[in-house]
């Protein structure tokens, strides 16, 4: 099932039963980045905050793990599954090994979304934890930066366990959301999921 067919089929939530969402805590404002900032402000992120039948919990993998500030990571050797099963590895800038702890902390996310009843995951993509489509192939640090189609350990690790996970760039999935959460809003047929944008489909020649 699509993501996007997904959400269509999600119950209408209520205040009293609101959505469960677990999202990436930087999404949500924590300074919980590698360099101790929140990545951005992401205003679809936002709006998503501000309504009264969504709740969410709130987790940064990484900072669990590693601590902030800390070293930049990225996986070698292919993504995320590929970690999970032992055939790719979490390395820092500097050469350490942080596949085992980055595993840890996927167990623990899993772990808080099953305890909190996680209904879909927000998570910030192209993060070597978090990434849900796009994820950098080695070192961002590389001249010439390389991307890699699919997920990072912690989104692998929610997908694998039938949990819905999708990004903050995702904008067509987060306008179906928005008219979950409101009835009244009118889809913006505009908008994309980052699978479906030019760049994307250019770059891995879709």
């Amino acid at each position: 099932m699509t993501d996007q067919i997904y959400l269509k089929q999600l119950r209408q939530p209520t205040v009293n039963d609101p959505l469960r969402v677990m999202i990436s805590a930087c999404l949500w404002g924590v300074c919980c980045a590698w360099n101790g900032t929140d990545n951005g402000n992401y205003s679809e992120i936002k709006r998503l905050m501000s309504y009264p039948n969504v709740s969410f919990t709130r987790f940064c993998p990484e900072d669990f793990a590693y601590g902030t500030p800390r070293e930049l990571s990225d996986i070698h050797g292919g993504n995320g599954f590929d970690v999970l099963d032992g055939k790719a590895k979490v390395i820092t800038e500097s050469g350490i090994d942080w596949t085992d702890g980055m595993i840890r902390a996927s167990e623990k996310m899993l772990e808080l979304a099953i305890l909190n009843r996680i209904e879909l995951a927000i998570l910030l993509d192209i993060s070597a934890a978090c990434g849900s489509q796009v994820i950098y192939s080695g070192s961002r640090l590389n001249a010439e930066k390389v991307y890699h189609i699919r997920a990072g350990v912690c989104a692998a690790q929610l997908i694998r366990n039938g949990i819905k996970v999708i990004s903050q760039r995702d904008f067509a999935s987060i306008e179906l959301l928005f008219s979950k959460m409101d009835p009244a809003h009118v889809v913006d047929e505009t908008k994309l999921d980052h699978h479906q944008t030019k760049w994307y489909k250019e770059y891995f020649n879709i």
